[in-house]
């Protein structure tokens, strides 16, 4: 379906701020993990540059019955910014002033467009950072990580983005502004609106300002890098070392089909076996840690363990960085089905690794497996030749099967991608019947004409349509 936007020329906006133009509508029909044939082109695209620009747009759409999809920088793998339903793409990386740090507080004030790295950048000189920040944060931007509540690398020690947000200003789908949380450390005052907006993909408000709390940053750091013989041990190590207790900031699985593919991509030399990277942060008594980390994983039969400080440390952590682009980039004849991102109880985690392993051989299938070991986050991605029918439908069953069994032992579907459009028929088997309608309950009460996002997270109806239809 298609829509008369036209009504944007009489908003408050400058001509540059609004596009109707083919290849900015192309721009913007799908993010990094939504297939070409799944894009949907939005009827036009609108960069807003304040709140008021976000408040006018909604506003204007909202009565008009025109769908709008918050755009951040694309870089989300389940179609979370694919305007679904057409109407307007509200890209806000044009939102992107650092608005104050106050670095006595531990916190800094952002528009939704500044990249997460700028925010690392702007407060290290005052020896703070943003722990929190995914791996893709320096080509992905605040608003995006908090639609999508993300994480990353160092989840295991210091939690993911909705942990260090304190406080949103944001728009609702009629145009209202709002202010959720407080700049106080906690509250308990009233609803926890805060909470409601992180993780809700765009489909309850557009957030344009945030308060992000931030922290000291560690006087020692060391990274390492531990080889094992089989992706049993590497998972056994990783599984127990989070249980003793080892005080890791990071802790990442790599397994060998992994490294191949690291090899090919960045001209690296690693071994083609299974490894475990880890990254420790203390004030003091880090040796100790690192000892400590060693004698767990020499129990697990690790074969080698080295640990590199400061820009050493680049070099070790080359081929984990780079990783998913090296998967892309492997085959040219093979693409990924469908970015796994599973993340289970971590007693659950080596199940959850060998099971992906022996899918892969069952079903014949390349599937190489990494991830954010040290919470439970396993990512895989089934490759496939999407010429090859029989493929296809292999790889769908495979990863059914996958997320499946991660939700049966307690786990989630996803645990920093999100729903969007690719985990929509995972929702109710992990939460329920009873608890997915409230959830459109929440959804109808405060975007009542479903302008917001369309056709993510769950369909609006049960039978699968938009309300308003």
């Amino acid at each position: 379906m298609t829509y008369d936007c036209s009504f944007l020329r009489d908003l408050p906006l400058g001509e540059s701020q609004i596009s109707f133009g083919d290849s900015h509508r192309s721009g913007h029909a799908g993010d990094w993990g939504t297939p070409e044939a799944e894009q949907v082109r939005p009827d036009a695209v609108v960069w807003p540059e304040s709140t008021a620009d976000v408040s006018a747009v909604l506003s204007a759409a909202d009565e008009r019955a025109v769908p709008v999809t918050p755009y951040a920088a694309g870089t989300s793998l389940e179609g979370n910014s694919t305007p679904s339903r057409g109407g307007i793409s509200l890209d806000t990386t044009r939102m992107d002033a650092v608005l104050a740090v106050r670095s006595d507080d531990f916190q800094i004030d952002v528009e939704p467009g500044v990249l997460g790295k700028i925010v690392d950048e702007t407060v290290a000189k005052h020896g703070l950072f943003f722990p929190p920040l995914p791996s893709s944060g320096d080509i992905s931007t605040v608003g995006g990580m908090i639609a999508n509540d993300a994480s990353g690398m160092k989840t295991v020690k210091y939690g993911e983005v909705s942990d260090w947000v304190l406080e949103l200003e944001a728009v609702l789908a009629d145009g209202s502004v709002i202010t959720a949380g407080s700049k106080a450390v906690k509250t308990s005052s009233g609803y926890n609106l805060k909470d409601l907006i992180v993780g809700s993909e765009g489909t309850l408000a557009v957030v344009t300002r945030a308060t992000l709390e931030l922290a000291g940053l560690p006087e020692q750091i060391r990274g390492g890098r531990a080889l094992f013989e089989s992706i049993s041990d590497a998972v056994e190590a990783v599984s127990d070392a989070v249980r003793s207790g080892v005080d890791v900031a990071t802790i990442e699985l790599v397994d060998g089909t992994s490294a191949t593919m690291a090899n090919a991509y960045t001209g690296s030399s690693l071994p083609d076996a299974p490894m475990v990277f880890v990254e420790f942060h203390a004030n003091h008594g880090i040796e100790e840690e690192i000892e400590f980390c060693r004698s767990v994983f020499e129990a697990n039969d690790v074969t080698q363990f080295e640990v590199a400080r400061g820009d050493d440390m680049d070099g070790l952590w080359q081929a984990r960085r780079e990783l998913a682009f090296a998967v892309q980039a492997y085959d040219p004849e093979l693409s990924p089905l469908h970015p796994g991102d599973v993340t289970v109880p971590i007693s659950r985690y080596p199940e959850m690794v060998r099971l992906v392993s022996r899918l892969a051989d069952e079903h014949d299938l390349l599937i190489p497996c990494f991830g954010h070991a040290g919470d439970g986050n396993l990512h895989y991605s089934v490759l496939v030749d999407e010429s090859d029918e029989s493929q296809v439908a292999r790889a769908k069953d495979v990863q059914t099967k996958i997320v499946e069994r991660a939700i049966e032992v307690g786990g989630t579907c996803t645990g920093e991608h999100g729903i969007g459009r690719g985990k929509r028929e995972y929702l109710e088997l992990e939460h329920g019947a009873e608890s997915v309608e409230t959830m459109r309950r929440i959804k109808r009460a405060l975007d009542p004409n479903d302008t917001l996002n369309p056709g993510k997270v769950f369909p609006e109806t049960v039978g699968g349509g938009r309300m308003r239809d």
